[in-house]
């Protein structure tokens, strides 16, 4: 028995021993990591459009230069996805209680890309110029910045005082800034014909490089990653843009190799792009939405005051088949008339969705039903038709959107007649006028990421302003008022959602869809992301972190013992 424990103790010291062994020499694998970024290469891009001048304050009525502009100017803050102000030149900023008066600090390691400072100087010259009548700036911009003052208050502080508290004013800032110590002096003649125009001096990611002219003609844009940005050098070294007149030859380019990117990827080149086995395509909502408004103050149509019947009008349709079928699926349902995934969004608004037989329930509970003499037109017990006319723009989408509401809405026993018109045409005879009975439109809310829903349906705008709706809730109105003039971002964000809330009880509109942006950009370009635009450059908000080359990490690890 004393041999035999001896031995058991010799081989229970031996596997404790073989163990240890094996536990110190488990086998090493090496797991890859994500690739690493390295800085080098040329990026082309495809714009649809023509250049006119690289100078942001030139740019309102060219999207191409403003793609641009985007790349090579700095603003004091930008907007996120979200609609959230971030900071850019601006490092900081301090509000007032009541409203009106704002404080910004700036950073003090931002340059110009011939190595100046960025100063007070160069914003309150910005500005001074926005307010400029003879420059081609828009007339509410330079009405709204002839109301506020600007004050230097040392060469990285700058202060902004507003006439009444406007909690909107952020969206303002995103202007590009302009070098004061380059430009200052000039006429606003003499600053149209500037050659600066031409060989721009910024402080964005990326600085002009040269024009690309090829038989005298301006065909392209040529801009190198700044070594001295603030944020970090950009890893893509150069970033050309050549022009196309349309996206047809834009796609042609891309498939003969010229470009690697299409500025936008539009419903006519959509089918065939598609083709393209390494194009990548990158969608975020655009700031529109298209939206049937309802003359609520038309009394030959009574019906239209009606919330029960405008709710009906809306189950009624088909949306979900109009964005498939017409718009390609490019667009998104739209719930009311402030973005989705923004602070000021509220979840809790229920989608309405089609219903052909909920919709025909309200319609009879309303007293509407098919004449006992016959017909397909209901009325009422006073002879009131359920007949309008719908107006639109000319051609697509709108003309098939239209037909497609007007064969949904006729399912109900709805008489709907079908207007086209020019777009200025709807707006300037007929929207300002208040002279229609329903109109499909898109209300454009571009380089506007605060909602402020206050021109659209406040009650005050019914007359002169843009409520063409003429919507007279004064509980809606009051929501709005306050949400406008308070800074508290908890307090704003309540009061939008009991606006939506309302909105979404009354429907003083038929809220329809928000179109959508598509980016085309090749799959050897790594890094990019786009989220919900508040202007087609957003679609640059990351380019520094765009990349072609990059190299593997790798991480030892032991790996797992196999039984």
């Amino acid at each position: 028995m004393k041999r035999l424990r001896w031995q058991l103790l010799i081989v229970f010291l031996a596997l404790v021993a073989i163990g240890a062994l094996l536990v110190g020499q488990q086998p090493v694998v090496v797991q890859p990591l994500a690739p690493e970024p390295v800085a080098g290469g040329s990026y082309t891009e495809g714009l649809v459009g023509e250049f006119s001048r690289l100078n942001p304050l030139l740019a309102f009525y060219n999207a191409a230069d403003r793609d641009i502009n985007r790349l090579l100017f700095s603003s004091l803050v930008r907007f996120d996805d979200r609609g959230l102000p971030q900071p850019v030149i601006a490092e900081s900023w301090g509000i007032s209680r009541d409203g009106t008066v704002y404080n910004f600090s700036m950073r003090t390691d931002a340059i110009w890309h011939n190595g100046e400072p960025i100063t007070s100087a160069d914003v309150i010259f910005t500005i001074n110029l926005l307010k400029n009548p003879a420059l081609p700036i828009p007339e509410d911009l330079q009405a709204f910045w002839d109301e506020i003052e600007v004050i230097g208050l040392d060469e990285h502080t700058i202060q902004f005082r507003l006439p009444e508290p406007f909690a909107p004013f952020l969206d303002y800032l995103t202007f590009g800034i302009l070098p004061a110590h380059l430009l200052e002096g000039r006429t606003p003649e003499e600053l149209i014909a500037d050659s600066f125009n031409m060989n721009p001096v910024g402080s964005g990611p990326y600085r002009f490089e040269q024009l690309v002219v090829e038989g005298g003609q301006i065909t392209g844009v040529a801009l190198t990653a700044f070594d001295g940005y603030y944020e970090g050098r950009p890893y893509i070294d150069q970033i050309i843009f050549r022009y196309y007149p349309d996206p047809t030859s834009a796609l042609t380019a891309y498939r003969e190799g010229e470009i690697q990117g299409i500025n936008q990827i539009s419903a006519e080149i959509l089918a065939e792009a598609l083709k393209e086995p390494n194009l990548n395509f990158y969608t975020g909502r655009l700031p529109e939405l298209s939206i049937i408004l309802l003359n609520l103050d038309d009394f030959e149509n009574p019906f239209f005051q009606d919330s029960s019947i405008r709710r009906a009008l809306l189950t009624g349709l088909n949306r979900q088949w109009m964005v498939e079928r017409v718009l390609n699926s490019q667009a998104a349902i739209a719930d009311g008339p402030i973005f989705p995934n923004t602070w000021a969004y509220y979840e809790g608004i229920s989608r309405i969705n089609y219903d052909r037989e909920a919709a025909l329930k309200m319609i009879k509970e309303a007293g509407y039903t098919i004449p006992a003499e016959g017909g397909a037109v209901r009325a009422n017990e006073d002879g009131v038709f359920l007949s309008f006319t719908l107006i639109h723009p000319e051609g697509e989408p709108y003309t098939s959107l239209a037909q497609s509401i007007q064969r949904d809405w006729t399912a109900l026993g709805i008489d709907v007649e079908l207007q086209a018109v020019p777009y200025d045409q709807l707006i300037n005879s007929d929207l300002e006028t208040r002279n229609y009975e329903a109109a499909l439109v898109d209300l454009n809310l571009f380089r506007s990421p605060d909602p402020d829903p206050y021109p659209f349906w406040h009650q005050t705008q019914s007359t002169g302003g843009q409520n063409y709706t003429m919507w007279d809730d004064r509980q809606a109105s009051e929501y709005l008022e306050q949400a406008r003039i308070l800074v508290d971002p908890t307090e704003r964000t309540r009061l939008y959602r009991n606006f939506q809330v309302r909105f979404a009880g009354e429907l003083p509109a038929l809220p329809l869809f928000y179109p959508m942006y598509t980016y085309g950009v090749d799959s050897q370009v790594l890094g990019v992301r786009i989220g919900p635009l508040f202007d087609t450059p957003d679609r640059f908000a990351t380019v520094a972190d765009w990349f072609l080359f990059s190299e593997r990490g790798s991480v030892e690890q032991a790996a797992n013992p196999t039984p």
